[in-house]
Formats: C-alpha cells, sequence, structure tokens
C-alpha cells in the first residue's frame, strides 16, 4: 500500500488536501515539522494539536521524553512566539489531565474545514506520528490515537492506513532493523536503560517492551505487516535480555 493514495473514505473537501500533505510527508522523510512550517496552523487549531498531543502522550500512564521532545520539534517549526508556546504547552498538559475525549472538543476546527481543509489533515497525521514514536504504538497508545482521529471527525481508520504506511516505507522511528546483541551496551541500547541501571530496573523495563509488542497484547485486526514487525522486536527484547541475563550471572560469579 502507499501512502500517497487516499485512503478510508474522507469527507469532500479533505480527500485533495490529505493527497497534498502525504505528498508534503513522503518528500520531508515522514518528518511532519517541514510539513507544518510549510502549511501552518490557526490559533485554534495549534490548541487542538497540543492538546491532542498530550491525551495520546498519556496513553501509556508515563509521558515519554520523546513525546515531550515530538512536541517541542512541532512548537519549533510553527515558529511559535513565548507566548504562543506557553499556551501550547499549556494546552498539551490539559491534555494530559484527559481520560477520554468527546466529540464536542473539536467541533470547532470541523466548522473550518471549508476554509481550512488542511488543518485537520495536518493534525491527524501529527497525530499518527506521536503514534509511533517508540516504533510500534501499544494497544493503548494505538487506541488513543483513533479516538482523537475521530475526535476530528474522521474515520479512524486513517490510523491504520497512515501506520502501516510508516512500516511499509520505513518511516517509522524505531524500525531499524538491529542484528542480535553481542555486548552488554548493545543489549541495554536495544531495551532503552542505562549500563549502570540496576537488573531490578532493567527487567522491569524489559517487561514493559515486552508487553507493548507481545502478540496477545496487540489488536486483533493489526495489519500482518505491523504484526510481524512486533514479533520481530519482541524477538530483538528477548534477546537482549539473555544478553544481560548471562552478563550478570558472570559479575556473580566474578565475586
Amino acid at each position: 500500500m502507499s501512502l500517497t493514495a487516499t485512503p478510508v473514505s474522507l469527507p469532500s473537501p479533505l480527500d485533495a488536501s490529505y493527497d497534498d500533505l502525504v505528498t508534503r510527508l513522503v518528500k520531508h522523510g515522514y518528518q511532519p515539522g517541514p510539513v507544518l512550517t510549510e502549511t501552518g496552523l490557526p490559533a485554534h487549531a495549534r490548541r487542538q494539536l497540543f492538546f491532542l498531543l498530550g491525551y495520546l502522550a498519556k496513553a501509556d500512564g508515563r509521558v515519554t521524553e520523546k513525546d515531550i521532545g515530538y512536541a517541542e520539534s512541532l512548537i519549533r517549526a510553527l515558529t511559535l512566539t513565548p507566548g504562543q508556546r506557553k499556551r501550547a504547552i499549556k494546552r498539551f498538559q490539559q491534555g494530559k489531565q484527559c481520560s477520554q475525549l468527546s466529540r464536542w472538543q473539536a467541533w470547532r476546527l470541523r466548522l473550518n474545514w471549508r476554509w481550512r481543509p488542511e488543518a485537520v489533515m495536518v493534525i491527524a497525521l501529527c497525530l499518527c506520528h506521536g503514534a509511533q514514536l517508540q516504533g510500534l504504538p501499544s494497544k493503548q497508545r494505538r487506541h488513543r490515537c483513533e479516538d482523537a482521529v475521530d475526535a476530528l471527525g474522521l474515520d479512524a481508520g486513517l490510523v491504520a492506513e497512515v501506520l502501516e504506511s510508516y512500516s511499509n516505507q520505513g518511516g517509522q522511528q524505531n524500525a531499524e532493523r538491529f542484528p542480535p546483541p553481542q555486548t552488554y551496551q548493545d543489549a541495554c541500547r536495544i531495551l532503552g536503560v542505562g549500563r549502570r541501571d540496576s537488573l531490578t530496573l532493567i527487567k522491569q523495563t524489559y517487561r514493559k517492551q515486552v508487553s507493548r509488542c507481545h502478540p496477545d497484547k496487540l489488536a486483533r485486526d493489526l495489519p500482518p505487516r505491523e504484526l510481524a514487525y512486533a514479533k520481530e522486536r519482541l524477538l530483538r527484547y528477548q534477546q537482549a535480555w539473555e544478553v544481560v541475563q548471562r552478563y550478570h550471572r558472570h559479575q556473580a560469579e566474578q565475586k
């Protein structure tokens, strides 16, 4: 499937806008920041964007540095003034505190489709990119992204279309295929921990990483390519954990 093809049914004036935006997205290496710089967003759309990014970031219970860094990168792409930046951060914080979206939260944006049809699509694409910051999104993160896209008045199936295209085209941030870890440092990098972290903390992180990509934890309608990617990640985490265990057993034997 190509991202340049119009996905699930979109409201009519959004079809042409979608095609234009995804062409820009591919041109910029699947990075939404340059697209945002080129298109811009009206003030009310910025408020929606950062609120929904905050809502998405809290999907797994903890907002990560990548989520914060991504929001900051979009603030820079929009060249916001200090006052506008402060308001964007406030909306992000408000989104973090939201546990469930309602359709009225996006009503104003939907009313502006006629005049700025690209705004709603820009937000949707930014959300889809944010969903896969950690690689294959967890079930909770994917569901929150779908909820946000639905709140914008779009078909939630758009999320599956875009995420599959990211996977197909190598757009996912963490989709690099690493060989099996050969050293303790390699294993720690794969698991996302530091070399000096305790074994207890590494084990907790390993279990969390596995829970994010275990087939039993993923959506049942996950596209085959995304499922294969999840299995690949699961294997990589298991290999890294084996290296960590061997290293700590060796350290214990040396004492």
